[in-house]
């Protein structure tokens, strides 16, 4: 594989973001090797699955790579994107993901670290979802990791600002389950996972998806997610949405006109 490492050992399996040329971007191709490894892994019986970057690296991941982002209107993140399938697959397996974070973590890569089952990480981890600073629009499922993750109006901050939320505070959100030195990380994480190995499988199998579905459990009517479409739509669709990616490209401050 070009852009994951994987690795398995004493029942823990380990995905390794090694892209850091791009920084980790979730390109398709990047996308699809990360597939394949969860599918590996899946079926040699591992009892925990750690996603991490590599040693040293600033960013965790930088996100959806803007460069595939679609230009002629079309949805950003369609439900058969690979980053889509990537996470449902990371919900629905039966086994507990850890994301190790030691880096910043970027608009979409923050969506794939909120489906993890469990997030420890180091005083240089940050999480900033920066849609409104390219226009792009964000989907209903996305929204829900959010706010199945943080309050209601951490979530709009996050959205509104771009902003970064920082490991300290992270972990007082309870996004962070836990804060540790960067020396310590990696070996913290791994113990926590022989923990996990030591319990019964089918129990924890059962229980992650008991949890998941209670924690989806929102209330929602057809109409709801017609007029998220629709709003979805409207963003993509739009000026600012052109003008955000251009200006990615150029390097430059987007000119936006809430068109």
């Amino acid at each position: 594989m070009d852009f994951i490492e994987i690795y398995s050992d004493e029942q823990i399996g380990a995905i390794t973001l090694n892209d850091d040329k791009r920084r980790n971007a979730l390109s398709f191709a990047l996308l699809e090797e990360f597939n394949e490894a969860v599918d590996e892994l899946a079926g040699q019986k591992v009892r925990t699955i750690i996603i991490r970057a590599n040693p040293g690296a600033k960013v965790w991941s930088a996100g959806l790579n803007i460069e595939e982002l679609p230009e002629n209107g079309g949805d950003p993140l369609n439900y058969h994107h690979p980053l889509e399938i990537l996470m449902r697959k990371i919900q629905k397996i039966p086994i507990p993901v850890i994301g190790m974070i030691s880096g910043s973590v970027w608009g979409g890569g923050c969506d794939l670290a909120f489906v993890c089952d469990i997030l420890t990480g180091s005083p240089e981890a940050s999480f900033a979802i920066t849609p409104a600073k390219l226009g792009v629009s964000y989907n209903a499922s996305g929204f829900i990791h959010f706010l199945n993750m943080v309050e209601l109006n951490i979530a709009k901050e996050m959205f509104f600002t771009g902003e970064p939320i920082y490991a300290e505070q992270a972990k007082n959100l309870g996004i962070l389950n836990h804060l540790l030195p960067t020396e310590q990380l990696e070996e913290f994480t791994f113990n926590l996972a022989r923990k996990i190995c030591q319990n019964s499988p089918l129990s924890i199998a059962v229980a992650k998806e008991q949890l998941n579905i209670l924690g989806s459990a929102r209330p929602l009517n057809p109409g709801i997610y017609e007029r998220i479409e629709e709003l979805r739509s409207k963003a993509y669709h739009s000026e600012d949405f052109k003008e955000g990616i251009k200006a990615f490209r150029e390097k430059r401050k987007p000119r936006f006109r809430g068109e």
